[in-house]
């Protein structure tokens, strides 16, 4: 029975691709064999694994005391033999491959640490296993399930006919790239050499996984159990499972691509256009035959990084590409055998070289090494061309050109109108092609109107110099354009006036609106309005001052001379109306004499219509009103003529508000209740800030109030010594209702 050792490496997979979390991106195995021991009972091998690492990481470093396990055994019965823990013995820096094409992401690099040791294993018929356990993945893999809880395993199997033979194990020649572009070819050859001359076959398989989460800050644990970040080798044995792929993916197709990436069997080479961009997990197994005896198998497992690659140049032309598909680009050139072509390659920073070629005539070649080129061919006809940026480069792109030399095409057009009568102007094209014919017409004629008749007929919205412009295309689809200005002031076929008002009553005032068309500011205009005035502004607004019947006359000539004209014979009546006026007593009327009579004093006036502050109306000839507050009223009397003209008068009457407050020159307060006070009586409606002092002869104040409704009993300040009998000084201050600062004096005589 043929027996298989592989030594299992785990690792965490993570690139430095922005925004990404970074760690371990890959790693391998292999085995050297220096010699049987004297008995040949042992071999010793020098094992050999490599871990590649995120430069840019900020993740976990190489681990210095990495343990690795080794199992004894066959099939999937694996007992424990032993453990070595180890420290890197090489560290260096991985240079990424430059793509002179490509813009290379400055984030990105890698460093390897090599794992070398020595172990003596004995012959005697076993396999043997050695591996290392190790979580976790990177998160953010795209092609399995919950990544970031998965560990890895690296593990290469050692067979029994491979000791016995002292074999050496496989070696890779390259390290994958650190990405690739989508859609575009991998091409990676990812083939391995073997020292004995054995044949190798590859394929993708699934890499293994090992270890979990245990022991972590997040799930506190046993950090060696087989579900920790480090599994003991001592409790947690082969077999290991493959990782669980998300489905459409799986172990033999890890990337989406068109076409599929896919390895070669018999050469190594990986080929295929991913179409997604993320992190993929990729397994690749190295299986080493002799004679047909499987001598063993190698591992790698790593990660293609898919991401979107910007091109460092770019060939274009700024011209028509034929077809969604094609990439050549379509240049027309109508009437003229010379064509400049405008280059609009970038970026111009990487490109060196500038190589155009074209065909002028069958059989002859024309050449140019500049950017832009003004090419002259022999006359009409098809003809190709090619630009290449940075020929015979690694870095070159390429853009393939089609000239099309066409007859040429000049438009033109006539047209014909009665320039003053205001109808559609009839078009003619007339334009002239060395093509077939005329395929399409665009007229534009600057004011909102379009058509694309060959002939049209258009009636402009406004009078003026009128700009037309006709875009003609041929068959060849060839273009000419021609702007012509027109003289268009033709007069309204028909004037049409309207009055606000055909009768009116003096003073008339009277709106015309013109609604004549096609008329605008440039037009002489010249009314008539039969009372010996006329106006020129287009819709006038007019006064007849006199009563009458009037007849209007109106007359337009546009900018060129064109004319229309027309009268409206006793088309506006003008009414006599009366003159309103009337009178009312009293004159001063006022809060005491609030009834009002009121006298009609107009002229010519039949009957009249009265509105007191919109509180009543009258229809009386003389009315009287009595107003029930003081106040400014308005008054308006509007008189009637026998016509029905009015006339309207608006007077304004003050109803005075008043204050009528009388002081008695003498009291007795002597307490028979008749005459005990001293105080005013009277109306003192609206009155305000009242004030009252009284003095003796001597200057002083015995009495104050502001109440004017409290008295002076003869006592000072009303609760002192009774005053003596004699004469008194009375003052009094206050606001009036209409707000003026009134003060008054007096006397009063105190009796006892």
């Amino acid at each position: 029975m043929t027996k298989h050792i592989i030594i299992s490496l785990s690792f965490f997979i993570f690139i430095s691709i922005k925004g990404f979390s970074t760690h371990i991106v890959g790693g391998d195995v292999t085995y050297e064999c220096l010699g049987f021991n004297t008995d040949s009972t042992a071999v010793t091998l020098e094992v050999e694994f490599t871990i590649y690492r995120d430069l840019f990481s900020m993740g976990a470093p190489f681990d210095t005391d990495a343990i690795f396990g080794i199992w004894a055994g066959s099939g999937s019965d694996w007992s424990y033999y032993g453990m070595r823990e180890e420290n890197f013995t090489d560290r260096a820096d991985i240079e990424v491959e430059d793509d002179p094409c490509v813009d290379i992401p400055s984030n990105v690099g890698v460093e390897k640490g090599v794992y070398r040791f020595e172990v003596v294993l004995a012959v005697n018929g076993d396999d043997y296993i050695i591996g290392y356990q190790r979580c976790c993945r990177n998160p953010t893999i795209n092609n399995l399930i919950n990544p970031g809880d998965t560990g890895a395993a690296f593990q290469i199997q050692i067979t029994a006919e491979s000791l016995a033979l002292c074999n050496n194990s496989p070696r890779f020649n390259n390290f994958p790239p650190i990405f690739v572009c989508a859609n575009n070819n991998i091409d990676f050859d990812h083939s391995a050499i073997d020292s004995e001359g054995d044949i190798l076959v590859y394929e993708f398989c699934a890499p293994l996984q090992a270890g979990g989460t245990e022991g972590t800050p997040n799930n506190p644990g046993d950090p060696m159990s087989c579900e920790g970040v480090r599994p003991s080798p001592i409790n947690c044995t082969p077999v290991f499972d493959p990782v669980d792929f998300a489905p459409p993916y799986n172990a033999t197709a890890p990337m989406q691509g068109n076409p599929i990436v896919q390895i070669d069997a018999a050469t190594g080479l990986i080929s295929g256009s991913p179409t997604e961009i993320g992190q993929y997990v990729v397994g690749v197994c190295v299986k080493e035959f002799r004679d047909g005896v499987l001598l063993g198998e190698i591992r790698r497992d790593f990660q293609f990084n898919t991401v979107i690659c910007t091109p460092l140049v770019f060939a274009e032309i700024d011209a028509g590409v034929v077809g969604p598909d094609d990439l050549t680009y379509n240049i027309a050139s109508c009437g003229s055998n010379t064509v400049d072509i405008e280059n609009t390659s970038y970026q111009e920073s990487s490109i060196q070289s500038y190589s155009w070629w074209f065909e002028t005539n069958p059989g002859d070649t024309i050449r140019y090494n500049t950017r832009d080129v003004s090419v002259t061919f022999d006359g009409v006809g098809s003809y190709v061309g090619r630009m290449i940026l940075n020929e015979g480069t690694e870095c070159s792109d390429t853009a393939d050109v089609l000239i099309n030399v066409f007859p040429s095409i000049e438009a033109d057009w006539d047209l014909e109108y009665d320039t003053c009568v205001a109808g559609p102007v009839m078009f003619s094209d007339s334009t002239i092609t060395g093509a077939d014919d005329i395929v399409q017409w665009d007229w534009d004629f600057h004011d909102g109107g379009s058509s694309n008749q060959q002939n049209p007929s258009y009636l402009f919205e406004e009078p003026g110099d009128q700009t037309i412009t006709l875009v003609a295309t041929d068959s060849n689809e060839c273009k000419d354009t021609l702007t012509k200005d027109i003289v268009w002031y033709p007069v309204p076929p028909l004037l049409i006036i309207q009055p606000s008002k055909f009768l009116a009553c003096a003073p008339g005032e009277i709106s015309f609106l013109n609604l004549s068309d096609p008329i605008n500011d440039e037009y002489t205009i010249n009314w008539n309005f039969g009372d010996g005035t006329t106006a020129n502004e287009i819709s006038p607004v007019h006064v007849f001052e006199d009563p009458g019947v009037y007849s209007v006359d109106l007359e337009i000539i546009s900018p060129i001379g064109c004319i229309t004209e027309k009268s409206y014979p006793n088309w506006i009546t003008v009414e006599e109306k009366p003159t309103a006026n009337f009178s009312f007593t009293p004159e001063n009327p006022n809060v005491f004499n609030r009834d009002v009579e009121f006298t009609d004093l107009s002229i010519d006036s039949e009957k009249q219509q009265w509105n007191f502050n919109n509180e009543y109306v009258s229809l009386e000839k003389n009315p009287s009103y009595t107003f029930q507050d003081t106040g400014l009223y308005e008054i308006r009397l509007i008189a009637f003529h026998e016509t029905g003209c009015p006339d309207t008068i608006i007077k304004y009457l003050d109803i005075e508000p008043l204050v009528d407050y009388f002081m008695p020159n003498a009291f007795t307060p002597n307490g028979d209740g008749n005459n005990d006070e001293f105080k005013g009586k009277g109306y003192i409606e609206g009155l305000k800030d009242f004030q009252m002092s009284i003095w003796n002869r001597w200057g002083e104040q015995v009495f104050a109030s502001n109440d004017p409704y409290k008295g002076w009993n003869g006592r000072k300040n009303n609760n002192g010594e009774m005053a003596p009998q004699g004469v008194y000084v009375w003052e009094l201050r206050y606001i009036g209702p209409r707000g003026g600062d009134e003060s008054i004096k007096g006397h009063v005589t105190l009796l006892r």
